[in-house]
């Protein structure tokens, strides 16, 4: 058994125990969401030590060098001095500017914030209310065209924040945002190279901000998107793709149905196996796929099989904590 001291209060952790669970066991109020060492909510910062470096994985530099690690991903070899961080560590002020629904169960929410060069369409970002719940969504916007952070929020059953937001959130309202992360984004070095985007559910978010930022880079290679859910009514924008599918000749938009039988228009079938018929040979394609965790598992596989490169192929798996 380990010791974590925070403050002048000390507590223990057990063997193979992660700190994370340690604190919330011991009722540490510490903010918390992946689980996956992904969203880096959990983020502490021990004093007297060097983390283990598996628990800092993916973090910047200077947050490595000022001895940060996720807290989730932390199985103690020794005691540690830990604090936590002050919220303006890595949050800013946010104002809602607009909150409509996309479809049944997803909202468009807008935000406001500063330091908006710092973002980039596809990341994801941890959004905190005032009681400190914070959840991971991905930007949906290329946020330096409108000074704001558009986020496609769906209703979990149950779910603490997603519920908040559709059902009390209004414009005007305050909220945090964190730093940008994640690396499933656009980069602008080779344009003619075909890109491939497979989403599902909500997962249409950090896509649609990859294709806006792609078309305004001028991409010239061929963009196909495809989109599916299980029923009609839980897609959403599909008169604006198919609208930009007819006025941008490189860009092809695939809805997909997974559950019963398509109507006019859409192709029947999950939407990582409708691509994977569509597009037999992805050798030199990049690939954007999310939504779903085993979506993706199965479809990175797929991809790497039928020619993409690992280091083509980004992702943004969509994890559900518990009460999300």
């Amino acid at each position: 058994m380990t010791k974590l001291t925070i403050g002048e209060k000390d507590y223990n952790c057990e063997p193979d125990e992660v700190v994370l669970d340690a604190l919330l066991r011991q009722d540490v109020d510490i903010s918390y969401a992946c689980r996956q060492g992904t969203c880096q909510t959990c983020l502490l910062r021990c004093t007297d030590k060097v983390p283990l470096t598996k628990s800092q994985s993916g973090l910047k530099d200077t947050l490595i060098n000022q001895g940060y690690f996720l807290s989730c991903l932390c199985v103690p070899e020794q005691d540690m001095t830990i604090k936590l961080p002050e919220q303006s560590d890595f949050f800013s002020e946010g104002k809602v500017v607009v909150n409509e629904m996309l479809n049944r169960n997803t909202i468009l929410l807008v935000v406001e914030c500063q330091d908006i060069l710092e973002y980039k369409a596809g990341q994801f970002v941890n959004l905190q209310r005032e009681d400190g719940l914070t959840r991971s969504y991905s930007i949906s916007n290329i946020p330096q065209q409108s000074k704001t952070l558009e986020f496609h929020i769906r209703r979990l059953p149950g779910g603490q924040f997603s519920e908040w937001v559709h059902d009390e959130i209004k414009v005007g309202d305050q909220l945090l945002v964190s730093e940008p992360q994640g690396h499933c984004f656009y980069l602008p070095d080779r344009k003619e190279q075909g890109i491939l985007l497979v989403g599902t559910g909500s997962g249409l978010a950090p896509l649609a901000g990859i294709i806006s930022d792609a078309l305004s880079h001028g991409h010239t290679g061929t963009i196909h998107l495809f989109h599916g859910s299980s029923e009609l009514e839980d897609l959403y924008r599909i008169d604006e793709m198919r609208q930009l599918s007819r006025d941008v000749v490189n860009f092809n938009y695939t809805p997909c149905i997974s559950r019963g039988e398509a109507p006019e228009g859409f192709s029947s079938g999950r939407a990582h196996k409708v691509a994977l018929d569509a597009l037999p040979d992805l050798t030199g394609w990049r690939v954007f796929l999310c939504g779903h965790p085993e979506m993706i598992a199965e479809m990175k596989t797929q991809a790497f099989l039928k020619g993409a490169s690992v280091a083509d192929i980004y992702t943004d798996a969509f994890h559900v904590s518990v009460n999300e």
